[in-house]
């Protein structure tokens, strides 16, 4: 982006009075919000039940370690499923328009969530129901794998320059919200013990995520198009070949990928194995994981704001690769905190990891990984580079960690926190190769 573009930027931004700018960004703040609420609540629901109600439900295994590694599987199918969504959405993101592509990945997650909730278990139907859950999932995915991109970009366009670290981290604040939204419904459902979870609860969240679904598409709707895109891209018909993304931007692909596989390593690590480690190995109630979640996610909505800001002050670059390096030092920490086996113990592990290094590392990303690319080709390199490395990492990584407990003699985690330690150091490597500084001046 050279300074022609970037004067003509802020030039179309001027010429809105300040009410109309305050109006259009709160448009763009409450589609972006109610959007990605909506869309991770769905996302981390289904994370929550493969690790306490699908593996008995929809697999006949004597063994519930086996029956709960086959549940994961279901929800690592939906990460390979999320590039796929990342570059076909992506691309349309930057042909037909960010705002079309919102209303469109939308309804595919909400329809997708509804119809797991009324789908029959393995008792009913046999092994149709695994398959049936397993296809609903790759719908599911998709549709995950093309918000945030989407999101991201379109609120990061939206933003003055100066403005741009806090504008981005809008769907962090979005996802934390439904993780909270999440592990509330799951807490209050278990609050009498998982029994009523097991015998038929666990249906309703997933059927209410319809009504919200509902009321994310009316807003969306309103959504005013990225002033960056019809500038750019409609006035100017530039709009790139599909190619473009990987012969001019492939350095930029490659430390979207790179940042995208440490940081959802070390996110699901944090939230996603520790409840199904806590239920499994440390006979921690579905109750309590969940509690620890929902106050992790209610730290999250606080600290997002706070680096935000700090992305606009210091640089997003600085505060993604500070979530990295906090991370390794906190690695082996957190694993023995879990394996205290102690309520108190899964309240810190999942309050630090979940509740601020991971919102640290994922406030910074709306900017820092936008920037990685010029507009005509921002949503297709941030959705297909980003939806890869999350394919790579955030469905195999917990996988895999309850897979090495599994098939450790005395269920250690030493494994688990080598994973963890390598993640952090992707995250700080690649983020070093910020493409940023070579496409704009801007500091984010």
């Amino acid at each position: 982006m050279n300074s022609n573009v970037t004067t003509q930027m802020s030039d179309q931004r001027t010429t809105e009075t300040p009410a109309e700018e305050k109006s259009r960004l709160r448009k763009v703040l409450a589609a972006t919000l109610i959007g990605t609420t909506v869309e991770w609540y769905d996302f981390y629901l289904y994370a929550t039940m493969a690790s306490i109600v699908f593996g008995e439900l929809f697999f006949s295994e004597s063994s519930s370690e086996t029956a709960t590694l086959k549940a994961f599987a279901t929800f690592a199918v939906g990460f390979i499923a999320r590039p796929i969504g990342g570059i076909v959405f992506g691309r349309m993101g930057d042909r037909i328009g960010r705002k079309k592509t919102l209303v469109i990945t939308f309804a595919l997650m909400g329809i997708s969530t509804f119809l797991i909730g009324v789908l029959p278990t393995y008792d009913s139907i046999g092994v149709v129901a695994p398959i049936f859950l397993v296809i609903l999932r790759v719908f599911q995915g998709m549709g995950a794998g093309a918000e945030y991109a989407s999101a991201a970009v379109n609120s990061y366009e939206h933003a003055r320059a100066k403005h741009r670290g806090r504008q981005g981290a809008w769907p962090a604040l979005g996802l934390n919200l439904g993780l909270v939204l999440s592990s509330a419904t799951i807490f209050v459902l278990t609050i009498n013990g998982d029994d009523f979870l097991m015998n038929g609860g666990w249906r309703i969240p997933f059927i209410i995520s319809l009504v919200l679904v509902g009321i994310g598409m009316w807003v969306r709707k309103s959504l005013p198009e990225s002033p960056d895109f019809t500038e750019k891209v409609v006035t100017k018909e530039k709009k790139a070949r599909f190619s473009e993304v990987f012969t001019s931007n492939w350095k930029g692909m490659l430390v979207v990928l790179g940042v995208a596989v440490g940081y959802n390593a070390l996110s699901y690590i944090f939230k996603t194995f520790s409840v199904a480690y806590l239920k499994e190995f440390q006979d921690i109630s579905a109750n309590v994981a969940s509690g620890a979640v929902m106050v992790a996610g209610i730290i999250a909505i606080f600290v997002v704001p706070v680096f935000g800001e700090a992305c606009d002050r210091f640089g997003s670059k600085k505060v993604i690769s500070a979530g990295g390096f906090f991370s390794i030092l906190f690695a082996f920490i957190f694993l023995w905190l879990l394996q205290t086996g102690e309520t108190w113990g899964a309240y810190l592990a999942i309050g630090v990891g979940t509740g601020i290094l991971a919102p640290m590392m994922f406030s910074a990303q709306g900017s820092f990984l936008s920037r990685q690319f010029p507009t005509a080709v921002r949503s297709t390199g941030v959705g297909t580079s980003r939806e890869i490395g999350t394919a790579i990492a955030g469905g195999l990584a917990p996988l895999g960690a309850l897979s090495l407990v599994t098939a450790s003699p005395t269920n250690s985690t030493f494994g688990v926190g080598l994973v963890l330690v390598a993640s952090g150091i992707a995250v700080v490597a690649f983020a070093f190769f910020d493409q940023g500084r070579h496409l704009t001046a801007e500091k984010n």
